[in-house]
């Protein structure tokens, strides 16, 4: 079975090494030397400060908005995945739904301020797939109505904005270190926080809010990241420049072959970012075409995704909001496997299917 993606293995003999310390050690959990070690080698690698490890990367997100003090109403994209939206939702945010730009499938920063009202408190934007929104543009407008910037960059490991790491932006970027995704923890994720006083009050918060033997300070939850799961994250950073290589071959072959396609067309990136080959979406015309070629690929064994679907706007739970572009790409959207270890005659078998249809 081929699936949009597959989790990324490394050295079994590296990761049983790192296991043996934790033996050794006995310590598994609460700020271990390997949790220590991966936070200080993923700030160096990212080229970023104040870099705090969770558990996953929705709790990334339930945390930034707690710490931030967001309340009431938060300006988002209704293109994403469900957590980004749930998360709100858990901590009592009412998502405020701006429709997306149907070239670059980001929030269109065109309905932003005409959104914004007394209620709404911060501005929650998603690299979809990796790609930069118009972060300056998204700046501005945060900055002009006093309104917080957390961006989920959960596709966003390594990616860049005029060269600088596009989780320096706005006031806390969140990361999810799943297993899916192009480096992980298993299950896991991250904050990059702007402020220091925040960030320290943010490493209470997600550990009981204990400050020390005796002394709790402020309200917290426990999403600690283990030391298990930090002794993958460091494994698969040791080979994250393999991993993203052998991605990097894949990603070019379909896009050399299906940037000129009539069948498809291609999200359109933002020329100040960079690439980190997470993803390959493709749009198709119509929601029938892409349905049928989902049916021709499981025939083969073959998965991709339809992500993002559904529209978040429709979601059951939610007083529904008419979103047309967000809606209207949702239907039309499908992931194609992308993976280290990919075949690239399934690759081209692909290709060849969209082609035909």
């Amino acid at each position: 079975m081929i699936n949009v993606t597959k989790t990324y293995l490394p050295s079994k003999e590296k990761l049983l090494e790192k296991i043996d310390r934790i033996y050794k050690k006995g310590w598994v959990t609460n700020n271990g030397e390997l949790t220590l070690e991966l936070q200080e080698r993923l700030e160096e690698f990212l080229g970023v400060k104040n870099l705090l490890l969770v558990s996953n990367g929705t709790l990334a997100l339930q945390i930034a908005y707690k710490v931030l003090g967001v309340k009431g109403e938060a300006i988002t994209s209704p293109f994403s995945f469900v957590a980004t939206t749930s998360s709100m939702v858990w901590e009592g945010i009412k998502p405020k739904f701006v429709d997306i730009d149907k070239d670059t499938l980001n929030i269109n920063i065109d309905n932003i301020e005409r959104s914004i009202n007394k209620n709404i408190s911060a501005i929650v934007p998603v690299h979809v797939f990796g790609n930069p929104c118009e972060i300056e543009e998204i700046q501005s407008i945060a900055s002009k109505n006093n309104l917080k910037v957390i961006y989920d960059a959960s596709h966003c490991f390594n990616g860049k904005f005029n060269e600088e790491s596009i989780l320096s932006f706005g006031d806390i970027s969140t990361l999810s270190f799943h297993a899916t995704k192009i480096f992980h923890t298993i299950e896991g994720g991250a904050l990059v926080i702007r402020d220091d006083e925040v960030y320290e009050r943010a490493k209470l918060m997600i550990n009981f809010g204990i400050a020390g033997v005796d002394s709790i300070k402020t309200l917290g939850v426990n999403c600690k990241i283990n030391e298990f799961q930090s002794a993958m994250g460091l494994c698969v950073l040791d080979e994250y420049e393999e991993i993203n290589s052998k991605r990097k071959r894949v990603y070019h072959r379909y896009y050399e072959k299906l940037r000129s396609s009539n069948k498809v067309t291609l999200q359109e990136r933002n020329p100040k970012g960079s690439l980190n080959y997470s993803y390959f979406p493709v749009l198709f015309k119509t929601e029938e075409a892409l349905l049928k070629l989902q049916r021709i690929l499981k025939e083969k064994g073959i998965n991709g995704r339809r992500y993002f679907y559904p529209s978040l706007n429709t979601l059951e739970y939610l007083k529904y909001e008419k979103m047309i572009i967000s809606e209207d790409v949702s239907k039309r959207v499908f992931c194609l496997p992308l993976y280290d270890s990919l075949d690239m005659k399934v690759v081209d078998e692909i290709i060849w299917d969209i082609e035909s249809i």
